[in-house]
């Protein structure tokens, strides 16, 4: 009689560990969310590190850059920026319609995330991380 499993600790075992691997997922989603996306010591779009950059990119004073970019692409940034204006370089011959659309597209994308990490739902998923995780 001593080998016979009880059905109730089976099944609350499970759940457990079914509750788990939830929590295990909706930690990874949060932490690709943040490290991935927001990460200080990289380059945003291109991931290249930035920390103690030598060759910083001064702006135009009225332009504010909302990223954390490298050099080269707070340069093609302001560039990008530039080119919307109507002020585009000749000798920058690769700065085309393509190019623009490519800009234009990365930032729709980085808007997407930004509301992403905005909405209620993944405020929802923080706040039950926070409620259950104590790391976070």
């Amino acid at each position: 009689m001593a080998d016979i499993i009880s059905f109730s600790s089976k099944r609350q075992r499970e759940e457990d560990e079914k509750h788990l691997a939830n929590q295990k997922r909706k930690i990874a989603a949060v932490r690709q969310m943040f490290q991935c996306s927001h990460c200080a010591s990289k380059c945003i779009k291109c991931g290249a590190p930035i920390e103690g950059e030598s060759d910083p990119v001064i702006p135009p004073k009225p332009l504010r850059i909302p990223y954390r970019f490298c050099s080269v692409c707070s340069a093609e940034y302001i560039d990008y920026i530039e080119y919307l204006k109507g002020r585009c370089d000749s000798d920058r011959y690769w700065h085309n319609e393509t190019w623009v659309e490519a800009w234009g597209k990365w930032i729709d994308y980085q808007s997407t995330i930004d509301r992403y990490i905005k909405s209620k739902e993944f405020v929802q998923l923080l706040d039950e991380l926070k409620s259950t995780t104590p790391d976070l």
